[in-house]
């Protein structure tokens, strides 16, 4: 019986003895007992008959109320503890809380010194604090119409820890006492705003003319050419456990290196900022089918591209172009090397170790990017995300080199190699004035770099 019981029940039995001394129930002793709870002998109680017999109501109402209350007691369900919810994020105890960020982001942020504060926070969330706060400002609007339950600047966070460090779903799950679904949703709304509404201004093909010949005049210090605008390059990204019904779509996901992956094109300035990103075709596709088929291609083919700077070469008109190396077609705006392995005129030779020269930029602009964004190594998202995850660390690999965020060593890319493209029936007048033009430009710099 439970203690309050115990205690209602000595209670009515003082009751009882004050309303008729004559038929105590229990003694002094026992109404102790019961009411400390220790144990002592009980004492012999008036017998049954004796209570029922006396003159006084007491005993009946007594007996009445102690059944009662026996009733009571007895048909009382225990209290059973309750199991404890789930772990909701804005517990205090983890480090990874609402509370523990909140108190991080607005109260102890600002204590610290700015290279400390920025760059603890890149070892967090792969950017600087200031950079982060950018982020989150311009997708607030967005997350906060989609009535997450989660703050929009944690939610940011937690994207940019498993984009930084390659976290899967199921990790962050634990460590934010999410449900890992719910970490997948995240994830995916965050990337595809980053991919569509941070794109168009963070990403853009250099136009302006301020900005065409800043570039142009960067390239052509490190190059000795003149007029490149930028530096194309395709790179697989590997794709964690894919799987697919058909053998066939399989072997379409394996890239020349050995793993599933899809394919990512980027266009890089001297900056190594991207100003363009492509994620169209799985890894087993080759780099020139990728550029045919994607938007800035059919832009160049189409003239849709105005770039207003036309210099003159021996008598061509050389428009600004982008340069790559021959597993990409010739073209007049695409310029690439005569020979891969060394075998061609010396003029043709300078040529083709200036342009690769000029093409490093954007293989270290994929190092970079790989390296700060660590989830590339490994993708582990679903594949119809694949995409849009790749494009929004390219969105904010930009935000880095803008804000010129320090740059980690870059990790290496594999040696390219593969037979060269052939041209396509619809590319033969690009690719014979691209042969004229890029032997133009060869014959150009063999003459100067001569002549010093």
């Amino acid at each position: 019986m439970e203690e309050s019981f115990l205690l209602m029940l000595s209670n009515l039995l003082h009751l009882h003895n004050s309303l008729d001394p004559t038929t105590s129930l229990i003694s002094t002793t026992s109404t102790a007992a019961i009411t400390t709870g220790t144990s002592s002998p009980l004492q012999s109680p008036s017998s049954p008959t004796s209570l029922l017999s006396s003159s006084s109501p007491a005993p009946l109402l007594f007996l009445t109320l102690a059944a009662l209350l026996s009733f009571l007691a007895s048909s009382k369900t225990p209290k059973s503890k309750s199991p404890s919810p789930p772990q909701s994020p804005d517990n205090s105890g983890t480090p990874y809380s609402v509370s523990a960020f909140r108190a991080l982001s607005t109260d102890h942020i600002w204590s610290l010194d700015p290279p400390l504060r920025d760059a603890q926070w890149r070892s967090l969330y792969g950017l600087s604090y200031p950079v982060f706060t950018t982020v989150v400002d311009k997708l607030k609007p967005f997350i906060a119409a989609s009535n997450l339950s989660l703050p929009s600047d944690y939610a940011v966070a937690m994207v940019l820890s498993r984009l930084a460090h390659g976290y899967s779903a199921k990790t962050l799950a634990s460590r934010y006492s999410l449900e890992p679904y719910l970490i997948s949703k995240i994830t995916n709304m965050v990337t595809r705003l980053l991919a569509t509404k941070l794109y168009a201004e963070f990403v853009k093909i250099p136009v302006s003319r301020s900005r065409l010949i800043e570039t142009t005049q960067a390239f052509e210090e490190l190059t000795s050419l003149p007029n490149i605008c930028g530096a194309i390059d395709g790179s697989p990204v590997k794709i964690h456990n894919l799987r697919q019904s058909s053998d066939q779509m399989n072997n379409s996901y394996r890239c020349k290196y050995g793993y599933n992956s899809v394919l990512l094109q980027v266009v890089a300035d001297h900056k190594k900022i991207f100003w363009d990103v492509c994620v169209k075709a799985p890894g087993g596709t080759s780099d020139a089918a990728h550029l045919r088929d994607s938007l800035l291609y059919n832009r160049l083919i189409s003239g849709d591209v105005v770039w207003d700077k036309v210099i003159n070469v021996r008598g061509h008109h050389v428009r600004p172009y982008i340069v790559g190396d021959w597993c990409y077609p010739l073209l007049s705006f695409l310029m690439t090397p005569f020979s891969p392995n060394g075998m061609g005129t010396p003029a043709q030779n300078l040529f083709d170790g200036m342009l690769m020269k000029g093409r490093s930029v954007v293989v270290d602009a994929i190092g970079l990017l790989k390296r700060r964004w660590k989830i590339l190594q490994d993708l582990n998202v679903d594949l119809n995300h694949a995409p849009q995850t790749i494009v929004a660390c390219c969105v904010l690999h930009n935000l880095c080199q803008i804000a010129k965020e320090p740059e980690p060593e870059p990790s290496k890319e594999p040696d390219e190699g593969g037979p060269i493209p052939r041209v396509m029936e619809t590319e033969k007048s690009f690719h014979y004035y691209g042969e004229s033009l890029r032997q133009a430009l060869a014959d150009d710099l063999h003459q100067r770099l001569s002549s010093r």
